[in-house]
C-alpha cells in the first residue's frame, strides 16, 4: 500500500475522508492535547506522514545551510526544536499500531518503517550537518553541563549512525537501516499473527483448576470473543498466558501453553521468523564491522554502562554463583 493509495482510499467509517484530516489541525482541542482517536482513520496517516516528513526535511535543511558560524543554539538546539509534526503523527500511529492494530494499520506500518529509517539516515549521514555539529566549541561558547551533555549525545548518536564513514559505507549503512526496519516490522507482525491465532480451550472444571476468579472471567471473555465454541480459552496475550502459567495446577495444560508461547514465529509458513532472524543477525554484524566494532555485541554495549561484552559477562559471572547458591538454599528449605 503506497502513500498515494492511502490518499485515495475512502474512509472505513464515519463518512470522513483524507480531505478532512485531523493531522491538518495545528493543535487538537482535546483534554491535554491528546490525539482525537475517534476521528482518525487509517487513510489519514499516509498524507500525514508525507507532510510531516517533508516539513522535517525542510527544517533540517534550513539548519544545514545556515550561513552563520555553527553554534550550539543554531545547530543542536535548533535540531531539538524540529520535528514536532512528525513526532505527533508517529506517536499517534505507533500508539494505535501497538495497542489496537488492524490489517490497514499493519500495511501502513510495513511501508512507513523503512521510510522513517531512510529519513533518519539522511539526517545522521548528512556530511554538512555533521560538520556543523563537529565544529561547535563548547568551551568558547561557555556551555553549561546540560548543554555539553546534549552536544556529546548528538555527536555520539551521529558517529554510531555512520557520520564518520566514507560515501560507499554510508550508502550501505543507510540500506541496512532501511532493511532492518522492514525486517523488524515483519518480525513483530508475525509474532502478533501467531499470538492471535492460538487458543487453548479450557472446558470443564478440571481444565480451570487453580485459576482465580479474575482469570476465569478473562478466559470466558476471550472465548466469547472467538465465537463461544468453548466456555473458556487461553490465548497468547500476556494478560492471559502469564497468569495462566502462574496459577494453573494442570501441568499438562501449562506445558502446552508454554510451548505455544515459546514457539511463536517458528511454526512454519508465512509467519515463520527464522529466516528473518538469520538476516537480522547478518545485517547487525555487517553494520558493526562498518562502524569499526568487532561484533554487534561490542557495538551495542559500547554506549552503555557495561562498555563491552567482556565486562557484561564478568558481571553475570559474579552474580551467577551467589544467585545459584541462594536458589539451591531456598529449594532445600522448601523441601524441608
Amino acid at each position: 500500500m503506497t502513500a498515494e493509495t492511502l490518499r485515495a482510499t475512502p474512509a472505513a467509517a464515519g463518512g470522513t475522508s483524507a480531505d478532512s484530516n485531523p493531522f491538518d489541525e495545528t493543535q487538537w482541542s482535546t483534554p491535554y492535547g491528546l490525539a482525537p482517536f475517534e476521528q482518525i482513520a487509517p487513510e489519514h496517516f499516509g498524507p500525514a506522514f508525507a507532510s510531516a516528513l517533508k516539513a522535517h526535511q525542510a527544517e533540517i535543511a534550513a539548519i544545514t545551510v545556515d550561513p552563520r558560524a555553527p553554534s550550539f543554539d543554531n545547530t543542536v538546539a535548533a535540531m531539538e526544536r524540529t520535528g514536532d509534526q512528525l513526532d505527533r503523527v508517529a506517536a499517534t500511529f505507533f500508539n494505535l499500531a501497538g495497542s489496537h492494530t488492524n490489517p490497514a494499520l499493519q500495511a501502513i506500518e510495513r511501508e512507513v518503517g523503512p521510510q522513517l529509517a531512510r529519513h533518519s539516515s539522511a539526517i545522521h549521514l548528512n556530511a554538512d550537518l555533521w560538520a556543523r555539529i563537529s565544529q561547535i566549541d563548547a568551551d568558547a561558547e561557555g556551555l553549561g553541563a546540560e548543554e555539553r551533555r546534549v552536544l556529546d549525545r548528538y555527536r555520539t548518536r551521529f558517529r554510531r549512525a555512520g557520520a564518520d564513514l566514507g560515501p560507499e559505507a554510508k550508502e550501505r549503512i543507510a540500506e541496512i537501516a532501511s532493511r532492518m526496519a522492514e525486517l523488524g516490522t515483519r518480525f513483530s507482525q508475525n509474532l502478533l499473527a501467531d499470538e492471535s491465532r492460538y487458543t487453548l480451550p479450557l472446558d470443564g472444571e478440571d481444565d480451570l483448576a487453580g485459576l482465580p476468579p479474575f482469570l476465569r472471567e478473562a478466559a470466558a471473555e476471550a472465548a466469547a470473543e472467538r465465537g463461544g465454541a468453548h466456555s473458556h480459552v487461553v490465548t497468547l496475550s500476556r494478560s492471559l498466558i502469564e497468569p495462566f502459567l502462574v496459577f494453573s495446577t494442570r501441568r499438562d495444560l501449562r506445558e502446552r501453553a508454554y510451548q505455544a508461547w515459546t514457539r511463536r514465529g517458528e511454526t512454519g509458513g508465512e509467519t515463520d521468523n527464522r529466516a528473518i532472524i538469520t538476516e537480522i543477525i547478518k545485517l547487525r554484524a555487517e553494520r558493526a564491522r562498518l562502524l569499526g566494532f568487532d561484533s554487534f555485541a561490542h557495538f551495542k554495549l559500547d554506549d552503555t554502562m557495561a562498555g563491552s561484552p567482556d565486562a557484561a559477562m564478568d558481571l553475570l559471572r559474579e552474580v551467577w554463583a551467589p544467585a545459584r547458591q541462594r536458589a539451591l538454599d531456598e529449594r532445600c528449605r522448601a523441601g524441608a
